[in-house]
């Protein structure tokens, strides 16, 4: 490949990363959520290697529990939006996948369909998300459906948080107080414990917690945390300088004239762009690392280049290595210079950005 940009996949740093969410919901049993492409990452290799670990894994849709299936992957799949039509139950009976439950319609399908094998189900409770799921009337109405239904072996209670990132914010507090009172009654298993819940809200861990964006080294949190420290980050971004320009001051550097250097400055050329997945929108001073040591992004990100302050670098060359986000740059930081979150730059990362595995 003579194009230097490349994704550093850790999968060891994966592991570690699920089993900080085993060790902090000790007992309990954690699904790993790889949808959207493990958030980029790579399902099927992120499921390959955590398949001697992971109790279960999570996926937004049908397409995307068949691709594992179809890969060998054996753990039960969850469905975490259920299926979206009827004739997808085929596919959940044949695999033996876990399906959310969060429309009246989907329990009509239940009931009519003629399943092989009993079936666990994740019955959806609107705590507060205002998003999926029943209300509390709704909730109990479906639970006493499922449980009649021979063919639905376990019946979980699930729910999600809308402010669990936000550390002082007592709305989870109110939304785990309503998901309680809906569903204690019945003795369920609980599922409702997300990243954020996994590392800072022991209360809310439940029977199962699934764990998402902290899997891939990233934490969802506000503020640091002793917990949130210890994620190792999976996806390096990285790429090379392919050209070096020495500018004067009062010269400006990319589209639009965004920056203009106050002094004379070198200017590093890098092989990425927004094609790539690295977001446009970035600032000034978005850092980035050169041959290890931290720099600036100056100028705007273009479609298959980027610009960078090299004025305190004068030993860098073409050739040498950049990163854009990994071990030494925070992703965090990245998307907060960009007006965005970790989910969306992983998520973004295009096609022709290869994924190399480190194991």
């Amino acid at each position: 490949m003579a194009r230097a940009a490349k994704a550093v996949i850790d999968l060891t740093a994966l592991k570690h990363n699920y089993l900080l969410a085993k060790e902090l919901a000790p007992g309990r049993k954690a699904v790993a959520i790889i949808k959207a492409n493990a958030y980029g990452h790579g399902a099927v290799e992120a499921a390959e290697y955590l398949s001697d670990v992971a109790d279960a894994f999570g996926v937004a849709c049908i397409e995307e529990a068949l691709q594992l299936a179809e890969n060998g992957i054996k753990q039960p799949v969850v469905l975490l939006e259920g299926f979206f039509t009827a004739d997808e139950l085929e596919f959940v009976d044949k695999y033996r996948m876990m399906t959310a439950v969060h429309s009246e319609w989907q329990l009509e399908a239940l009931e009519q369909h003629a399943f092989s094998q009993p079936l666990p189900v994740l019955v959806k409770f609107d705590s507060g998300m205002h998003r999926l799921g029943f209300d509390a009337e709704g909730f109990a109405k479906a639970v006493e459906r499922l449980q009649k239904m021979d063919h639905i072996s376990d019946v979980i209670a699930m729910t999600h948080f809308a402010c669990a990132d936000e550390l002082e914010c007592e709305y989870t507090q109110t939304q785990m107080a309503n998901f309680h009172a809906a569903c204690d009654r019945f003795g369920l298993q609980h599922c409702m414990a997300n990243s954020a819940v996994t590392l800072h809200w022991p209360e809310a861990h439940g029977d199962w917690v699934r764990p998402g964006i902290m899997l891939y080294g990233a934490s969802p949190l506000d503020q640091q945390t002793e917990n949130a420290a210890r994620l190792k980050p999976v996806m390096t971004l990285s790429s090379e300088i392919i050209a070096i320009r020495e500018l004067p001051a009062g010269e400006p550097v990319g589209y639009g004239r965004r920056f203009t250097s106050e002094q004379p400055t070198r200017v590093g050329v890098v092989a990425m762009g927004y094609a790539d997945g690295y977001p446009r929108h970035a600032i000034d001073g978005t850092p980035v690392a050169v041959n290890g040591k931290m720099t600036r992004l100056i100028g705007k990100v273009s479609m298959d280049m980027m610009t960078l302050d090299l004025t305190d670098q004068p030993e860098a060359k073409i050739g040498d290595p950049v990163e854009l986000w990994g071990e030494q740059v925070d992703v965090n930081q990245v998307a907060a210079c960009s007006d965005t979150i970790s989910y969306t730059l992983f998520t973004g990362i295009t096609s022709r950005v290869p994924r190399i595995y480190k194991k």
